[in-house]
């Protein structure tokens, strides 16, 4: 209710937010917007826990994934179809949501459940599946566009094989984690448990098929679903006008452009965030990897042939290719995720790594 009222407040305060904006009344309405979207985060995350550990791992983490992942494809898609040109849009909201996840989030959650924890076993065929997906998927949205391209832009024959081969490639991830590989996503570690909040422990939920789960709590898991999604559609419309008013704002104060994205992806990926932190505070790392990699790949996955339909149908420009520097960045950070879960334990040492490249993006963004 609380985000719904501030979309519906935001819509009727159109007028009053029409450039230029008072300075007073910038900096509250994102104060206030803000505020909101972190109360809309929390109750995310209290559905999606609760689905996660009625469903079991890696359904559960899916539904959470799968509903921002795609609001945030519809919100692109969106703006690339509304007035202006919005060439560069898709490739500096991934590389955001890139860096973000697999530097800032997971290093975040390696570094507080290994603190908390000790050194923590995952699943290493599962976290390998989403690593080697990826590098390709990575490597076909950022690296080849800038090699092979015109302008950092794929042409039109290019586009042609891209498309279907990064869809396929998404499709068959989907088939075989939700398939005969789904133990490969589990929890090798069943001492820890849901906790006495939740519905069962995960290792009950992963002896049970998850077509049993939904037959015998339909009623709870359609409601929670529901739940989740209509508290999900307040941030990613609130980061949508909030967007305007950072660009606003953070030109005033002659920050980078490219920190506008930054900001919205952190918003709009604040959910999935909180989860990792939380689950990796109970022990739970494959979870944090499940929640992580899982949300990239499908974010990479979708948003780009997304784009690419949408430019060849419109005849826009979609600019892919990166700069060096975010590329040799991308490049470490890919190298740095291999390393880490190459090893049976992730430590504590292996998140303060991750989050000191996080660090060095922001340094490159304002460079």
């Amino acid at each position: 209710m609380v985000g719904w009222g501030a979309v519906v407040g935001l819509v009727f305060a159109g007028p009053l937010l029409e450039p230029p904006v008072p300075t007073w009344l910038l900096i509250t309405t994102l104060v206030l917007t803000v505020g909101v979207v972190l109360v809309c985060a929390f109750g995310v995350v209290h559905e999606a826990e609760h689905l996660a550990h009625r469903l079991g791992d890696p359904y559960g983490s899916l539904v959470l994934t799968l509903s921002i992942v795609l609001i945030e494809v519809v919100l692109i898609s969106a703006v690339m179809l509304g007035p202006g040109e919005h060439t560069t849009i898709a490739r500096d909201s991934v590389m955001a949501v890139s860096m973000i996840i697999l530097n800032a989030v997971i290093g975040l959650s390696l570094l507080v459940g290994a603190m908390k924890h000790g050194n923590l076993g995952h699943n290493r065929t599962g976290t390998s599946s989403y690593l080697a997906l990826l590098v390709v998927l990575v490597s076909l949205a950022f690296a080849l566009p800038a090699l092979i391209g015109r302008d950092g832009s794929y042409t039109l024959g290019q586009e042609v094989p891209v498309i279907p081969l990064t869809l396929a490639l998404y499709a068959f991830f989907l088939y075989r984690q939700m398939g005969r590989q789904a133990d490969d996503f589990r929890e090798i570690d069943s001492g820890f448990t849901a906790g006495p909040d939740l519905p069962d422990s995960a290792e009950k939920r992963s002896r049970a098929s998850v077509t049993q789960v939904i037959a015998e709590h339909k009623a709870e898991v359609l409601l929670r679903v529901v739940l989740l999604i209509v508290t999900v559609l307040p941030i990613v419309l609130l980061s949508h006008d909030m967007a305007t008013l950072l660009d606003d704002g953070l030109g005033r104060v002659g920050a980078p452009v490219a920190l506008s994205g930054i900001l919205i992806a952190m918003i709009v990926f604040l959910p999935e965030s909180i989860t990792s932190v939380r689950a990796a505070l109970r022990g739970e790392i494959q979870r944090v990897s499940n929640l992580c990699h899982g949300a990239l790949v499908s974010t990479v996955g979708l948003t780009i042939p997304a784009v690419l339909i949408i430019g060849a149908l419109t005849g826009q420009t979609v600019v892919l290719g990166e700069s060096p520097a975010n590329l040799l960045l991308l490049g470490v950070t890919l190298m740095l995720s291999v390393t880490t879960l190459a090893s049976k334990k992730v430590t504590a040492m292996h998140g303060a790594a991750h989050l000191v490249v996080f660090a060095v993006y922001g340094v490159a963004v304002f460079s």
